[in-house]
């Protein structure tokens, strides 16, 4: 469904998508003119929608591999890199056409600049991170807590006062800079408003990333301290990867104890911290003696296999995603007879037919008053009582695609007309679940 927003975000024209950021998701704008961009170059559908993302993974995971290379070596390097590759999440968010594959790029090439940053103080360096760090915010504003994540690691790591000073410096920047968008989508927040905090799913979840991360750090600096590893006047990748994993989403979850903003994907970057230290981890218990390192490789490659082989296989498959809106708009066709009326309950799951219209199915949207593009919005405007009304009773047939459980959140004057008109005139002919979306078809006069 999102990947379908990002569609017709990025194929209207640039002044209709400029003005239509101008009320609503605008947190996103840079996002949409970047594949809008993708799109005028190659016109290429799903696969052009995606690309940006999948490239955007494959250098992250370089990136988390130089970075794990550069504190703790190539051994630990290579892991990382691998486990991050292997993450559920990260294999997710690389084939959806959304913003935060871009984001997480650009989160771990901030980190890197960073780091060197850090090695060696210089004015370019500084100003390369604000610059990442904004684009970054640009494109999903969230990512803001990576900033506060690398000022977590100035504070427990050894590095003099002029390196925190110039951080600073560069954070603030980076965030002024960024402060008309945050203000503007301020005014946009009931965008957020579908945000429901699980204790039991997505707080449980945190918890138990962040023992497996703190377990690894724990195990990672022990062993350097231990054998005298560590380097007195250098940033440690445990003391970068923790709280990258640790307080961003520490920090939404924080938040939503007032108004409910975590979800997992907003904060998909931290997961890199989590491959650090796993490579890490690995690395250290590599050097076990050899004669238990067999037992050790055969233990992770079986606990691998276990989990990411049924895994990564359900992630390329359809039954993943909640909302598949090319089978919805398959199985619409396939019912539906040119010159049938078309109703969505509510009217914001318009959506699932933003990338195959009604109009280019033969079909009329009874409850539209103004088009997407028109009303410069996501999903369209919709008429009134009356008006929708005259026109279900002016059709034989109507083809409804309904969301039960958005039904009752979206209930307006215009949303109760369409069911109590279908109760009193129409005879349902069929029904058919796609995971939340029913497809169902009435018919008057028992003309099916």
């Amino acid at each position: 469904m999102d990947e379908a927003v990002t569609y017709d975000m990025a194929h209207r024209p640039l002044p209709v998508l400029w003005a239509t950021l101008g009320h609503t998701d605008a947190v996103h704008g840079l996002y949409y003119l970047l594949v809008h961009g993708v799109f005028v170059l190659w016109e290429g559908g799903v696969v052009a929608l995606r690309l940006p993302s999948v490239i955007a993974m494959a250098c992250t995971a370089a990136g988390v591999a130089a970075i794990g290379r550069r504190l703790a070596g190539p051994r630990c390097g290579l892991v990382a890199g691998a486990v991050f590759a292997l993450l559920p999440p990260v294999q997710r968010y690389a084939q959806e056409g959304r913003s935060y594959a871009l984001v997480t790029a650009l989160v771990v090439a901030a980190t890197w600049v960073f780091l060197q940053a850090c090695a060696r103080p210089r004015s370019a360096t500084w100003a390369a991170y604000a610059a990442l760090t904004l684009l970054s915010i640009l494109l999903h504003e969230f990512a803001v807590l990576a900033l506060v994540a690398h000022g977590v690691t100035l504070l427990v790591a050894p590095v003099p006062r002029m390196v925190a000073r110039a951080w600073i410096a560069a954070s603030c920047c980076s965030v002024a800079l960024a402060t008309p968008l945050v203000l503007l989508s301020m005014r946009q927040s009931q965008q957020v408003a579908w945000i429901e905090v699980s204790v039991t799913g997505d707080a449980t979840g945190f918890v138990l990333l962040a023992v497996v991360g703190l377990a690894c750090a724990t195990l990672v600096t022990w062993f350097n301290t231990h054998k005298h590893l560590m380097r007195s006047a250098s940033l440690g990748l445990p003391s970068l990867a923790l709280p990258l994993l640790v307080v961003p989403p520490a920090m939404l979850l924080l938040v939503s104890a007032v108004k409910p903003l975590y979800v997992d994907r907003y904060v998909l970057y931290a997961q890199t911290g989590l491959a650090l230290l796993t490579g890490a981890a690995v690395d250290v218990l590599w050097r076990v003696p050899r004669r238990r390192r067999g037992v050790f490789l055969v233990a992770v490659a079986v606990a691998v296999l276990a989990v990411e082989v049924p895994v990564a296989t359900h992630l390329r498959s359809s039954a993943s995603r909640v909302d598949d809106v090319t089978a919805i708009s398959r199985a619409v066709a396939q019912v539906a007879s040119p010159g049938d009326g078309v109703l969505f309950l509510p009217g914001s799951r318009r959506v699932w037919l933003l990338q195959r219209t009604p109009e280019s199915l033969g079909l009329i949207d009874l409850s539209l008053a103004a088009s997407p593009r028109t009303s410069r919005t996501l999903y369209g405007t919709e008429a009134s009582p009356a008006v929708i009304r005259h026109r279900m009773l002016r059709v034989s047939r109507v083809v409804v695609l309904r969301d039960p459980v958005r039904e009752g959140a979206e209930s307006t004057a215009g949303e109760r007309t369409k069911p109590r008109v279908l109760e009193q005139w129409f005879a349902t002919c069929s029904s058919r679940e796609l995971r939340t979306a029913r497809i169902e078809v009435h018919a008057r006069d028992g003309k099916c």
